[in-house]
């Protein structure tokens, strides 16, 4: 007993040419262009993420970078101690002049030798920068090429 295979495969009944363009969340954009096509979207994308980024690892940042900045001033001072005794001058005590590390305070702050606003600075311009060419994009008439 031989068994014949069913199609289940519908008949296409309309032609690609009368099928309706594809719906961009129920509005088509009036031009044919789509938002996320544009590279000045990816941009603002690219750089907000980067702010929020920024904004989340800041407290931990400001914490480790005043660890790391403080182990480099401690060597710095001792090699310049070093150098001191190696020319024959007095030696100088290291832990009688040493000061308490200053309170941490905003990860922003530019007591930092490497501060993280300049960090900020960068992706809010390349925001801005995005956001305003994103908005000349969308606005401007589009020409169409001869």
């Amino acid at each position: 007993c031989r068994r014949t295979r069913a199609t289940y495969a519908p008949e296409m009944t309309t032609s690609p040419d009368t099928l309706p363009p594809p719906a961009h969340h129920g509005v088509p954009p009036a031009d044919g262009r789509r938002l996320t096509d544009s590279p000045w979207f990816w941009g603002l994308m690219f750089s907000l993420m980067a702010l929020v980024g920024l904004l989340l690892i800041g407290p931990k940042f400001a914490k480790r970078q005043g660890q790391l900045e403080r182990r480099y001033l401690g060597r710095e001072r001792a090699a310049v101690e070093r150098s001191r005794r190696a020319a024959g001058l007095e030696p100088e005590d290291l832990a009688a002049t040493a000061h308490e590390p200053p309170p941490l305070t905003s990860p922003m702050a530019p007591e930092r030798i490497i501060p993280l606003w300049t960090l900020g600075l960068a992706a809010g311009g390349a925001a801005v920068t995005s956001a305003a060419m994103l908005w000349r994009e969308r606005t401007r008439p589009r020409r169409d090429s001869p």
